[in-house]
């Protein structure tokens, strides 16, 4: 069965977590390619900016408002890209948030919160992207985990936790999505400059700009590839450390993030020794 790829030709497209960051910058990349966009975050204001920017792209640029951890909406939003914009052809599930998780400091919420919306709000898009697409015979779909989806680092418990979920539950899915005609990728970017990185307490390696994400998502979307992963030189090396013994592997990032010589962190009030 050949691998199905989408064109701005066969329907529409749909990113969530578009207010910012790679979202932003794929959205403007695909209108460029002649798409018609429809673009889902919580901010409607950042949504409507985002579409006026379009105006000088060969395709559009759609704002729906929305919240991916409210399956209905999201849904309701699938039924109107269906009825008013020719059909979903590319689905690509970006929306995410990455909360810092320190093991001396831990918080419930801090898990919840990243499931829900990592995790949960995208399932609660892809399963009725594939309902949809699984009636017209043809769809893509797309889901950006991240190369911390790999192997446990500093401070992402709870992030890197969804991300490798998302990986996992990709790889499971592509067995019968392919049957189905249905094409599904995972996208593992290095460390991207977009406001969910901006708080890591670490040197982040080959960090890229959101624009230049954009550029190699939209060059694998058009690919027959599973993987869509970049810098390519650093996460090979990062797929290497999975090989190593974990003795290794803990003191290779221990090296490379000087964690170990990081002080604990403290709670409102608290002093730590």
């Amino acid at each position: 069965m050949t691998t199905y790829t989408a064109k701005a030709s066969d329907g529409s497209a749909w990113v969530t977590g578009a207010s910012s960051g790679i979202g932003r910058s794929l959205a403007l990349k695909l209108a460029d390619e002649g798409y018609t966009v429809y673009v889902t975050a919580r901010s409607e204001d950042d949504l409507e900016a985002l579409a006026n920017e379009s105006e000088a792209c060969t395709g559009t640029i759609i704002a729906a408002p929305g919240d991916v951890t409210d399956s209905e909406a999201m849904a309701q939003l699938v039924s109107r890209i269906d009825s008013e914009g020719g059909g979903l052809a590319l689905a690509v599930f970006n929306a995410g948030v990455y909360l810092p998780v320190h093991g001396e400091t831990l918080d419930v919420s801090d898990f919840d919160k990243s499931f829900a919306v990592n995790l949960s709000g995208v399932v609660n898009g892809l399963v009725p992207a594939i309902e949809h697409m699984k009636a017209r015979g043809r769809g893509q779909l797309a889901i950006v985990s991240s190369v911390t989806g790999y192997g446990g680092l500093p401070t992402s418990a709870a992030y890197g936790a969804t991300k490798a979920a998302l990986i996992n539950m990709a790889e499971s899915l592509k067995f019968d999505l392919d049957k189905l005609g249905l094409h599904i990728q995972v996208i593992n970017p290095g460390f991207v400059d977009t406001p969910a990185t901006a708080d890591n307490a670490f040197t982040m390696p080959a960090l890229m700009q959101p624009e230049d994400a954009a550029v190699r998502i939209a060059e694998g979307l058009k690919s027959r590839s599973f993987e869509i992963t970049f810098p390519r030189r650093f996460t090979f090396v990062l797929k290497l450390l999975q090989l190593l013994p974990y003795g290794v592997y803990f003191a290779a990032i221990n090296a490379a993030t000087n964690w170990k010589k990081r002080p604990l962190e403290k709670r409102d009030g608290e002093n730590r020794g």
